[in-house]
Formats: C-alpha cells, sequence, structure tokens
C-alpha cells in the first residue's frame, strides 16, 4: 500500500514522509484553528480576520530572504529550525489569553513555518536530480492529501466533542508534529550552504521572466479557490443541489489528487515541456469554469452531475498545473540559489490567493454563469501565457551565457 503514495526508498521518500508528518498536523490544525480562536480563545471574527491577515503580510515579504537564509545557511539546518521554533510557539496557542498575544504567536509561527518550505524545496533541488523532482513533488502531493485528509478526520471528532481539553489536545498535537518533522529533518543529508556572490543579494528580484511567471503563476493556481470558497456559495445560492455537494465535490477532489498525480505529473521537467503543462492544465479549468456555469438553472439531478463533471475536469487541471507549475518553477531558477528563488514562487501564490477570494465571490455570486465564463477566459489567457514567458526566460537565459564567453575570447 505506501508503495502507491511513497517513492522508492532514498532522499526522495524521506521527504515525503517527513512532509506526511507536517502536513497531518496541519490538516488538524487548518479545520479547527478559527473554531479554536473564537470559541476557546474567545476573539471576535474581525480580530482573527486581523491576525489572519497580519501573519500572511509578514510571511509575504519575508518569503525572498527566508529562502535566501535556507541558501545560506544551508537548507537542511533551516528547515530543521525552523520547526523546532514552531513547536513551543505552537504549545503557547494554548496559554494565550488576548487578542495581542494570539496576534504575536501566530504571526511569528507563520514565518517559521514558511522559512521550513522554502528550505525543503532548496533541499530537493539539491538531494534530488532535476529529471526526478517534479515526479517527488507529485508524491509529496498526494501523499500529503491523504495525510491532511486525515488530520482532518481528527479535526472532526475534536468538533465534536468541543471541550477545552480537547481543543488543547489538538493543539499540543499540532506541535508535536512539528517537533517530530524538525527531528526527522536530522536523518537527511546535509547540503551545504552557497557562499555569497559578490553584488546584490537577492538576485531573483532582477530575474524578470522569473518575477512574470511568479505573478501569472500565482493567479493561474488560484483555481484551488474555486472549491474552497466559491463552490459551498454557489451552491448554495444558485443552484438547487443540496448543500452537501460541495463537500461531495472537495472529497472527490481529494481522491482524484491522491490516485492521480504522480501518474499525471510525468514529462513536465524539462522547462518547455512544464510549460505545456501548465498551459493543459488551465485548459482544463478554462473547461471546468464553463461546466459549473451550466450548472445553474436545471433540474437538481442535471445539476448535480454537472458539478460532479466539473469538478472531475478541474482535478485533473490542478494536478496537471501543478505540475507545470514545480517545473517551471524548478527549471529557471539558479542553482546557487534554488531557496531565494523557490520562497519568491511561493510568494506568488500567497498573493494570488490574497486577491482572488473577493473577486471570484463576486463574480460568481453578483453575475452568475457570466462570472463563470470571465473566470475561465481569464485561466485561459493565463495558461496561454505559460510558454512565452518560459521562451523568454530561457532566451534571457542563453544570453547571459554567451556574453561572459564574448567578453573572455575579446580579452
Amino acid at each position: 500500500m505506501l508503495t502507491r503514495f511513497l517513492p522508492p526508498p532514498g532522499p526522495a521518500r524521506l521527504i515525503t514522509v517527513i512532509t506526511m508528518v507536517l502536513t497531518l498536523g496541519q490538516g488538524l490544525w487548518m479545520a479547527i484553528n478559527a473554531v479554536y480562536a473564537v470559541e476557546m480563545l474567545h476573539l471576535t471574527p474581525t480580530q482573527l480576520g486581523i491576525s489572519v491577515s497580519t501573519a500572511a503580510a509578514l510571511v509575504l515579504m519575508c518569503s525572498t530572504p527566508l529562502g535566501h537564509l535556507a541558501d545560506r545557511a544551508g537548507p537542511r539546518e533551516v528547515q530543521m529550525w525552523s520547526y523546532v521554533v514552531a513547536t513551543p510557539l505552537t504549545v503557547a496557542l494554548v496559554f494565550v489569553d488576548s487578542f495581542v498575544s494570539y496576534l504575536v504567536v501566530t504571526a511569528v509561527q507563520a514565518v517559521a513555518y514558511r522559512a521550513g518550505r522554502s528550505a525543503r524545496k532548496a533541499m530537493i533541488a539539491a538531494l534530488i536530480p532535476a529529471a526526478d523532482r517534479v515526479r517527488l513533488l507529485a508524491y509529496v502531493r498526494a501523499a500529503s492529501n491523504a495525510s491532511v485528509s486525515i488530520g482532518a478526520g481528527m479535526a472532526g471528532l475534536v468538533l465534536a466533542v468541543g471541550t477545552r481539553p480537547a481543543y488543547q489536545g489538538a493543539v499540543l498535537f499540532t506541535a508535536a508534529c512539528f517537533l517530530v518533522t524538525g527531528l526527522l529533518t536530522l536523518k537527511e543529508q546535509h547540503v551545504p550552504p552557497v557562499p555569497a556572490k559578490p553584488g546584490f543579494a537577492f538576485s531573483v528580484l532582477r530575474d524578470r521572466p522569473f518575477l512574470l511567471f511568479t505573478a501569472l503563476d500565482g493567479l493561474l493556481t488560484t483555481h484551488a479557490l474555486l472549491l474552497d470558497v466559491v463552490m459551498p456559495l454557489w451552491v448554495l445560492h444558485h443552484t438547487g443541489a443540496p448543500r452537501w455537494m460541495s463537500a461531495v465535490i472537495l472529497i472527490l477532489n481529494t481522491v482524484l489528487v491522491v490516485a492521480l498525480q504522480t501518474r499525471v505529473a510525468r514529462g513536465a521537467d524539462a522547462p518547455a515541456a512544464a510549460a505545456k503543462a501548465s498551459l493543459q492544465g488551465a485548459g482544463f479549468v478554462t473547461g471546468a469554469c464553463a461546466v459549473f456555469a451550466l450548472s445553474s438553472g436545471t433540474g437538481t439531478l442535471t445539476t448535480c452531475l454537472l458539478l460532479l463533471v466539473g469538478a472531475v475536469i478541474h482535478a485533473l487541471g490542478e494536478i496537471r498545473q501543478s505540475a507545470g507549475s514545480w517545473g517551471v518553477a524548478f527549471s529557471l531558477a539558479s542553482d546557487d540559489a534554488q531557496g531565494q528563488y523557490q520562497g519568491t514562487h511561493a510568494m506568488g501564490i500567497d498573493l494570488g490567493r490574497m486577491i482572488a477570494p473577493a473577486i471570484f465571490v463576486w463574480l460568481v455570486l453578483e453575475h452568475g454563469a457570466t462570472g463563470w465564463i470571465v473566470l475561465a477566459a481569464a485561466f485561459a489567457l493565463l495558461g496561454t501565457a505559460m510558454p512565452a514567458v518560459v521562451a523568454w526566460s530561457l532566451r534571457k537565459g542563453a544570453k547571459d551565457t554567451e556574453e561572459p564567453g564574448r567578453i573572455a575570447a575579446a580579452g
């Protein structure tokens, strides 16, 4: 059974197992975080929103420097200490007694978590051959979805019990997952730090093709919010489908990702192939939006069938697009700055997730099927732009490589 979800023994399997431990705690924490803050800590919804936004903004500002830290201090060490530090910060959530203390603890915890994730990408770039990185991340994503689902199931039990000790036990379990993740990191191979180079430290900020890719990919990956944020409201306000259909769609998505991610991710390692995978993924998402647009104003059975068909098409797009995203992000990054490149790439995804929810809800809830068509067109345009952006980056890289040679020949 494990071989269906885990890569062969070696660094790839260890990376996957470590990520599964981490996401087990995250699946539990994501499902209870809001309820714990409001019901147990007595924060108002506004205070919770401010805390979440503050943490997101802080992570956004720190993404590139945290990735740079992984390059300079060594990704294994940064990953280990990030999760070790996150452990007492999570335990502290049992003892916080005010909005300010909750805000400070969760903000610093979010920065530690991002540092660990950026370091993990740098570890993958250092330990895994280029031709195998996308396949590894496919294994990681499939296994993580399974692990998150288990954590969410545990959260359901906590919510059903609803007592303070049950919530506090869940918080401590999450902290334990951070600690085990940090300790397991010690079993990974050491990756030497990359020596600093003369000149501007954050070279990624001068790589215009990569920054453009980061922005476009960040917008394209917002398709995940269609199921998490938009679909429950769409089912409730614009269809005659039962309310539980949105939960069925999320479960179907998880099952398809776990079952198909490693297969669909194949062939997305080289830059051009990865860009094509992004385009294909965007095409599927475009089709899913069109199917969702048809689900309003039909009979209950027809609506449910259309929603399920759209969910399957969306899952195929999500799987293929994520493979393309990984392939491009790794292949366009400078080998001596993988940490800061992957941290910057994550920043684009964060920006997209901050901007998109309000726009998506406004488009779909206020404009119905027309809103879905607008989203379909937007995803199609984003996907179409990917091959051109990757081609620009490859031309720029070839030119930068030729310039030193010409100067040396002239000398």
